[in-house]
């Protein structure tokens, strides 16, 4: 190769490298301006809940819903929230987390791919469908296995009479929330089963597993920050949902039994009650909303925290 040809590679290859330098530093200033102005919304938020949120903390407690205080107001609302929540992912997780699995390490390719595009199909579905759903043909089922448990385990504190003639429980409530949440749980555990190294399955076949204890041994395993990150974003959608829990959930007393009229969500309270509120109730209702914004905060920094710790085991980075 002559001089002048290798000055002129030369030439063209650092010219390459100064502009491959300049896109990373374009790119590296955008992911830096995002991530700053995700940081800067989410500042602007707290501080809005906070300041709109601060007359109520200072009001007269008789002037408050309920005339005892904010805080005997937001308890069995904040309660609400929580067991409606927690129904959901009793039921959602296992289910997700099965169809997952068999989608990903059971089905044949072609059903699995199909079975793929009806979750994330469900999981584009508007929560005012299911809402309307839950209200129109779930509720009305439901009613008449809340009359059975009540006559039947009546004796059991979360399902004592009288039940519901409509439906509209928390229980029901739980229930649509759980169909709601369960694609997410479903859609994101299958893409972390997906990447699960194939090595591992393949050693653990090799030295005689069955197709179960492969998946026990090497998927679950691997899995488990996937896992439970899907499930702490189920959680934060049945924690935020408004519509459909405001259709299929009768507002009332906060109670200790599933089957009964009565209870309510934050979410559901401020979607029902916002349009008309003027002065400390609108105030009282962001106050709820502020309670609402900590709780899934704690949340999330709760799952980040405990995927930290499950991070080793896994091989994820």
């Amino acid at each position: 190769m002559s001089t002048n040809s290798l000055k002129a590679s030369t030439s063209s290859l650092k010219a390459s490298t100064d502009r491959g330098r300049a896109g990373d530093k374009i790119f590296s200033g955008i992911s830096l301006a995002a991530g700053i102005l995700i940081l800067a919304v989410l500042f602007s938020v707290a501080v809005f809940l906070l300041v709109q949120a601060a007359p109520i903390f200072t009001a007269d407690p008789t002037e408050v819903t309920g005339g005892n205080g904010f805080a005997p107001y937001i308890l069995p609302i904040v309660i609400g929230t929580v067991v409606a929540a927690a129904i959901a992912l009793l039921i959602a997780t296992p289910i997700g987390i099965a169809v997952a699995l068999f989608i990903s390490h059971y089905a044949p390719r072609r059903l699995a791919r199909a079975f793929g595009y009806v979750v994330d199909l469900l999981a584009a579905i508007p929560s005012v469908i299911y809402g309307a759903w839950g209200y129109i043909i779930l509720a009305p089922q439901l009613a008449r296995v809340y009359t059975w448990l009540a006559q039947n385990l009546g004796w059991i504190p979360i399902f004592a009479g009288p039940a519901s003639q409509t439906g509209k429980t928390i229980l029901t409530a739980g229930i649509v929330l759980a169909v709601m949440v369960i694609p997410i749980i479903t859609s994101l555990s299958r893409e972390i089963f997906l990447q699960t190294p194939n090595l591992h399955e393949e050693a653990a076949l090799a030295m005689g597993a069955t197709r179960w204890e492969m998946v026990r041994m090497a998927v679950l395993p691997f899995a488990r920050p996937g896992i439970i990150s899907a499930t702490m974003l189920g959680l934060g959608r049945a924690l935020g949902e408004t519509m459909a829990v405001a259709l299929v959930l009768s507002p009332g007393a906060l109670g200790a039994s599933l089957v009964k009229s009565g209870n309510q969500t934050i979410a559901a309270e401020i979607a029902l009650n916002f349009p008309e509120a003027f002065g400390l109730r609108l105030n009282e209702l962001i106050a709820a909303g502020l309670v609402l914004f900590v709780i899934t905060l704690a949340v999330n920094m709760i799952a980040r925290f405990i995927i930290t710790r499950h991070k080793e085991f896994s091989g994820a980075n």
